[in-house]
């Protein structure tokens, strides 16, 4: 390693070229960190009694001499932020100042031939800073003082605009821009391949005041380590299309991703700042097997693609991408180690659509009854990180029914008796799943769904605490305690589209209103026209009939198949 204290402009002076290697992440920084690098700028500048400002490191791999025709290609693994930023600056300084020159050696030709570009280079070879994807024909743009397209997205193009902004506001006072640029100082960090972990050195830092996160520890752990060629054929062929799958939900969804894959592969669980660790450990053990970097990777985007299909229902299969949508409203995630398991069997054949379906419904009854039954979920984890050892290939949906059956009490998957008793006694009003368990009511067996979002819950007693005469001597001398006892749960609470309307009106206005209960087209309504009074009986009797569809909507498992 080397490293040098270095003033900033002779330094992009000297050097030949800068490029960002595939695997880091775009340029991200916003307004905040690009206002803040300013204002430090013009504080440099206004003051003589500052000698100096530091604004990080730049470590690069030296791959070559500093001779700009031989293409020498230095590989930044940080400063990139800082590099880009700094790029702008200049780049927007050099189109204000145009043909004047506001301190010696700050005219627009030299900004640009010194600090920018290699003017005797021809296409790539020919900018100091070579970006990747729409980032790098952002900058290239920018640097050829051409319209940056509509279609560009990118905060090179936003902060570019914003320095703008700023140096036009300066006017002709651009004396303490220049000087602060002059005084910008960064360490010169050179590294080489066979002497330095390039890795290990990046992990160690973060000066660019944006916190990588797990998926760009691992992304740059797999592909670092690699040669330009080889890096640039995984990224394209595999990391490339994770990233695509997972579209704006990369950076929410990968770490979670990655954390469910290496519970899968190693039956630990690692937490989930630690994730990057577990999977630098997986990796050098999946090696030392005699697999390669390149056969991770493509295991990798495979269970990917699995994730992002349960995940977001993007499958062809139109009854199993309904099946994963219900199972992920539950707002869970610890059964996905199992899942990414048995989607894989289902890939390789070892199980129908249909089996599948089977088991998604069985694990969505187990989420859901459990909850209903308050079974504490601690064990969650646990219980699906080592679900899939105990499975038997050759008679996998059975084997999966064998296993639930099994459970320890602690873990164990309520059976009907318990699953009815509790649903039909709980405050499911406030139970944090009620738009789906009214749905999953309302439809099931339905070809022709019901948008439940259409609809909202309805209170058929209501729960003003005043209530009306004819509500009381409805529910009799008791009625306070009828209504604190079953206000919230299953025999009182349905569905309508007309919530407003029925208000706190009685219960046989409601019923026979236009539009009321008898005219309903909800299946939770059924019956609801014939009932005569609704009473402490009539909420009792109407819980138990749902409770008896509870059972059969989520299923538990069964020993004999």
């Amino acid at each position: 390693m080397k490293a040098t204290e270095s003033k900033l402009l002779p330094f992009l002076n000297k050097s030949p070229q800068f490029i960002i290697p595939i695997y880091q992440r775009t340029y991200s920084w916003g307004k905040e960190q690009c206002l803040r690098l300013w204002d430090d700028i013009l504080h440099a500048g206004r003051y003589e009694t500052i000698p100096s400002h530091f604004i990080g490191s730049i470590v690069y791999i030296e791959e070559d001499h500093y001779q700009v025709s031989s293409r020498s290609k230095l590989l930044v693994i940080d400063g990139q932020q800082r590099l880009t930023t700094v790029s702008l600056i200049i780049e927007a300084l050099a189109r204000h100042i145009g043909s004047s020159e506001p301190i010696p050696g700050f005219s627009a030709r030299r900004l640009r031939n010194y600090y920018l570009i290699n003017e005797l280079e021809d296409h790539d070879l020919r900018y100091k800073l070579l970006l990747t994807k729409t980032d790098k024909r952002a900058l290239q743009d920018i640097m050829e003082q051409k319209p940056l397209s509509v279609e560009y997205v990118s905060h090179v193009k936003e902060n570019f605009k914003f320095f703008e902004e700023r140096i036009q506001k300066l006017g002709e006072d651009l004396v303490s821009l220049c000087k602060g640029l002059e005084k910008l100082m960064v360490v010169d960090i050179a590294l080489t391949r066979e002497q330095e972990n390039p890795q290990l050195i990046f992990e160690s830092l973060n000066s660019t005041g944006l916190n990588l996160t797990q998926a760009d520890l691992i992304r740059n752990f797999v592909l670092m380590r690699l040669g330009p060629e080889h890096q640039r054929e995984l990224y394209t062929q595999y990391w490339r299309p994770m990233e695509e799958m997972f579209g704006n939900n990369y950076s929410r969804y990968f770490d979670r991703f990655v954390r469910h894959y290496l519970i899968l592969k190693t039956g630990d669980i690692p937490k989930y700042g630690q994730v990057y660790d577990a999977f630098k450990k997986h990796t050098d053990n999946y090696i030392s097997e005699s697999h390669t970097i390149d056969d991770l990777v493509s295991d990798l985007h495979k269970f990917a693609y699995y994730y992002c299909i349960m995940t977001f229902g993007v499958g062809e299969d139109s009854r199993l991408d309904m099946a994963f949508r219900d199972l992920n409203e539950l707002k869970v995630d610890v059964y996905i180690p199992l899942l990414l398991t048995l989607y894989n069997e289902y890939q390789e054949v070892n199980l129908s659509a249909q089996e599948l379906i089977e088991a998604v419904r069985l694990i969505e009854s187990y989420i859901f009854r459990r909850a209903v039954c308050d079974v504490p979920t601690n064990s969650h984890t646990a219980t699906f990180a080592t679900f899939s050892k105990s499975l038997d290939k050759d008679r996998y949906l059975e084997s999966i029914h064998d296993q639930f059956l099994s459970m320890p009490y602690y873990r164990r998957f309520p059976d009907d008796d318990e699953f009815r008793q509790r649903i039909k006694e709980r405050d499911l009003y406030n139970f944090r799943n009620r738009n789906y368990w009214l749905r999953r009511l309302e439809n099931h067996d339905r070809k022709e769904r019901i948008a439940v979002s259409e609809y909202t819950i309805e209170h058929i007693l209501p729960q003003n605490e005043n209530l009306s005469k004819s509500w009381q001597d409805a529910l009799g001398e008791d009625w306070q305690q009828v209504q604190q006892d079953l206000l919230h749960t299953l025999g009182n609470l349905t569905l309508t589209g007309y919530n407003a309307e029925y208000s706190d009106r009685t219960f046989t206005e409601k019923r026979d209103m236009t539009g009321g209960f008898r005219e309903s087209p909800l299946r939770l309504n059924s019956g609801l026209g014939q009932v005569t009074v609704w009473n402490e009986n009539a909420i009792r009797e109407r819980a138990e009939r749902l409770s008896r569809l509870a059972v059969d909507v989520w299923k538990a498992p069964s020993a004999t198949r």
